[in-house]
């Protein structure tokens, strides 16, 4: 399940419902985290062991029944090889720039993984879905 960030609430109700322009990422990028990043924004991002965050994109919204309209990520997602252990990766994030930037939204992934020195952790295509109600 994923969740809105504190960022991306403001942004759509400024924009929405007060007339004001918002700024969109022209590259969005999914980011590791070890713990919940929460919506604040406050969580431990993976760092050192040749991480770096990757590009994500999605495909077109579906309504998946009881309310939910659904996108999920249409490429597969290589990070590259850990140089260093990265710790339990149980949360990602989607944010606005390659460093830095805004978090605009994050979840937990369905299975937890210890990425160690020589591991790559890979996302298939559709295995990363963002929902709203």
């Amino acid at each position: 399940m994923s969740q809105a960030s504190n960022y991306l609430e403001e942004a759509i109700l400024n924009y929405f419902f007060r007339n004001q322009a918002v700024a969109q990422p022209t590259t969005l990028y999914l980011a590791l985290y070890i713990n919940d990043p929460t919506d604040a924004d406050t969580g431990t991002e993976v760092s050192g062991g040749g991480y770096s965050r990757k590009q994500i994109t999605f495909g077109e919204p579906v309504q998946a029944g009881g309310g939910k309209c659904v996108i999920s990520n249409n490429a597969k997602i290589e990070f590259d090889i850990a140089t260093t252990d990265w710790g339990i990766v149980s949360h990602w994030g989607i944010r606005t720039a390659a460093s830095g930037g805004n978090l605009l939204c994050r979840g937990s992934f369905s299975r937890v993984e210890n990425v160690q020195s020589g591991n790559r952790l890979i996302i298939e295509v559709g295995n990363l879905q963002i929902s709203m109600e």
